[in-house]
């Protein structure tokens, strides 16, 4: 098991964070551009009466720490998680999903959107996790790669399979089983997270752009293309043009996609790096083309004509949001309990209806084509088969990789 040590940020850790922090991942005019309408009530039938046999156990043996758990007395969950990341309705007063959750499991759900950044919330958590004490919270949820280091502190519990009937059989083969955390012991998805290329029709006036080398090679795009400020979606993008799998590859192969990446700086072909903040660039044609996020396509390509994306042949980046439980959390059957709701078919499509981003439930589609067609059509929602299989996965990163990696990134984005 990983121990915990709390040292400094290095140099290159720190530029990482104030990225984030500035436009990356964090800023929150990423989740708040998306916006969907949810109508149509719920329907929810009784939690299904699937039995815990024949359910494999799920990966590791070593868990976190548990603690008595108090579900039985106190019907309650403390659920932490990143704003805009619910359905509200249209007073803006209500989270319609949970609402019925409660209605039909008599738990009551204290919400709270106090997620703003990985590392931020992580500074939160990590003094009451080190000393063994509760942190208030049942249920939180956090990119993988965090979620892969608490697993390796044994900072949180290990899933009772009995109660998450709905999870395992209905997440997608996509997500079902990361290096971080194989079978799922630890996690389950609350949402997908796809990197894709973006593009302006208009501002492209006819040139054809379907990879990476494309965006890198061509003259007639120089200073019209972007890349992200998020070292593994960029990487990942550069990696997978270049052959590479970037759940395998080695030094030597990052070096290689830096220096590729460093050429197209130093000749203007970048025009820059951004975070979401690519959004105003695409939309207004500066960028002709862009490594962006999905979910952010999505409302870009409901606001304007010209914006449309491209999956390329060589395949693309998913990541995701992840559901755990910390350690010594009072409720953790009733936090297994609201983990498994979502993944039944009709709460998932509520809640992808309303946020866009990649539904990681199967059987979700039928749902969500009765309260949004053009949604349940959306790849970049609801991915097919084939764009499943396009889908690649960062690999964990040691603490001399992840130093060692961000510091070749920062030099090369000039952070």
């Amino acid at each position: 098991m990983e121990q915990y040590e709390p040292e400094r940020l290095t140099p290159p850790q720190a530029a990482a964070v104030r990225r984030s922090l500035s436009n990356g991942r964090a800023a929150l005019t990423r989740r708040s551009l998306l916006r969907a309408s949810a109508g149509g009530a719920l329907t929810l039938g009784g939690l299904g009466a699937l039995s815990a046999c024949g359910i494999p156990a799920a990966g590791q043996t070593a868990g976190g720490t548990s603690a008595e758990d108090h579900s039985a007395q106190e019907k309650t969950v403390n659920f932490s998680n990143w704003t805009e990341y619910m359905d509200v309705d249209a007073s803006g007063k209500h989270h319609p999903t949970l609402e019925a959750f409660t209605r039909r499991t008599g738990i009551s759900v204290k919400y709270t959107e106090d997620i703003n950044d990985n590392n931020e919330f992580f500074g939160k958590i990590k003094p009451q996790l080190a000393a063994g004490q509760d942190t208030g919270r049942d249920l939180i949820v956090l990119t993988d790669w965090l979620a892969a280091r608490l697993i390796r502190l044994g900072w949180v519990q290990k899933l009772d399979a009995s109660l998450l009937p709905h999870a395992y059989a209905n997440l997608s083969s996509q997500f079902r089983s990361p290096d971080w955390d194989p079978g799922r012991a630890y996690s389950y998805p609350w949402q997908g997270i796809s990197t894709v290329i973006a593009y302006n029709k208009k501002a492209l006036d006819g040139i054809e752009v379907t990879s990476v080398s494309d965006m890198l090679d061509n003259p007639r795009l120089k200073g019209r293309v972007g890349f992200l400020t998020e070292m593994r979606d960029t990487m990942g993008m550069t990696l997978l043009d270049m052959g590479k799998d970037p759940a395998k590859f080695s030094d030597d192969d990052y070096a290689a996609a830096i220096a590729r990446l460093q050429k197209a700086v130093d000749s203007g072909q970048i025009r820059r790096f951004t975070g979401n903040d690519y959004t105003s660039d695409i939309t207004s044609g500066d960028f002709a083309a862009c490594i962006a996020w999905a979910g952010d396509v999505v409302q870009l390509k409901a606001d304007s004509p010209d914006v449309d994306f491209v999956i390329p042949d060589s395949g693309y980046m998913t990541s995701s949001d992840n559901m755990l439980i910390p350690n010594k959390a009072r409720h953790k059957s009733n936090a297994e309990r609201l983990m498994d709701y979502y993944y039944e078919p009709r709460p998932a499509a509520e809640l992808a209806a309303y946020i866009n981003y990649v539904c990681p439930v199967d059987g979700a589609q039928s749902e969500l084509a009765k309260i949004d067609p053009a949604a349940a059509k959306n790849p970049l929602i609801i991915p097919d088969k084939a764009m499943q299989a396009k889908s690649h996965s960062f690999r964990s990163l040691s603490a001399t990789e992840e130093t060692a990696y961000e510091a070749q990134f920062a030099k090369l984005t000039g952070a």
